[in-house]
């Protein structure tokens, strides 16, 4: 294998194992390959037009030194969170939410996730193109879990969101909705502000935020799991047989 294929391999695998484990601990109804795909690819064209909107709203704020709190902030919460995640979020939407197959809280996560992986494997194999296996390594531990885990718990949410639209409580999917928008945003942009700022202590919290979230997603991943049996959108579909091997 050549560097160059290295280097493509290390970008997309990190992503595509997350999915995989995601996947498989889908226990009552696994969700379909084609759904998932067109989820990855959806996610990953929002890569495009969340580049073109950070662009455009970049020239609306003042220019503060590299190194600086306002650069950091401006450039995590303002620009990267704000257009990522509502980018991905509309990914989610425009490719699940019609979907017959969109009837358990826990297929929110997989859609969530896949779009999330999808944009983040291409966002990668631009970075690791650039800058070479140093970036490649560090992100398949970093930045890529870090998209992904925003995917799971905006996952979450947009289930949540689905489930009151299908009682008719508008009032509770709009908030849910927002929830599934501001939680991922506030995750991303605390991510970047520590990975802008650079110094020492920044990067030694960076690491320690990135552990909790690790544990908070596995966590939230298999809970939601054990109790998918019971959170099916449709009374008829929590008759599915229910594989109890978790």
């Amino acid at each position: 294998m050549t560097m160059d294929n290295k280097l493509m391999a290390i970008a997309v695998i990190p992503g595509l194992l997350i999915i995989i484990y995601v996947y498989t601990k889908d226990k009552v109804e696994k969700e379909p390959v084609g759904l998932i795909i067109k989820l990855l690819i959806l996610g990953a064209l929002s890569c495009f037009v969340a580049a073109f909107a950070e662009s455009a709203l970049s020239q609306v704020f003042p220019q503060y030194p590299q190194g600086s709190l306002e650069y950091a902030l401006i450039n995590s919460f303002a620009l990267a969170a704000f257009c990522e995640e509502i980018v991905k979020y509309l990914a989610l939407r425009i490719g699940s939410w019609k979907s017959p197959s969109f009837n358990y809280r826990f297929d929110g996560v997989v859609y969530g996730t896949s779009a999330a992986v999808g944009f983040a494997v291409l966002e990668n194999i631009g970075y690791v193109s650039m800058y070479g296996m140093a970036t490649a390594l560090t992100r398949a531990v970093l930045a890529v879990p870090l998209h992904a885990f925003c995917g799971v718990f905006m996952g979450v949410f947009y289930s949540y969101s689905k489930k009151a639209s299908i009682v008719g409580d508008r009032s509770t999917s709009m908030l849910c909705t927002l929830f599934a928008l501001l939680v991922p945003m506030m995750i991303h942009g605390i991510y970047d502000t520590l990975a802008f700022l650079g110094t020492d202590t920044a990067t030694y919290i960076l690491l320690v935020f990135v552990a909790c979230l690790y544990i908070a997603a596995i966590t939230t991943i298999r809970k939601l799991s054990q109790a998918d049996r019971f959170a099916g959108f449709y009374p008829e579909a929590r008759t599915i047989e229910y594989d109890t091997e978790i």
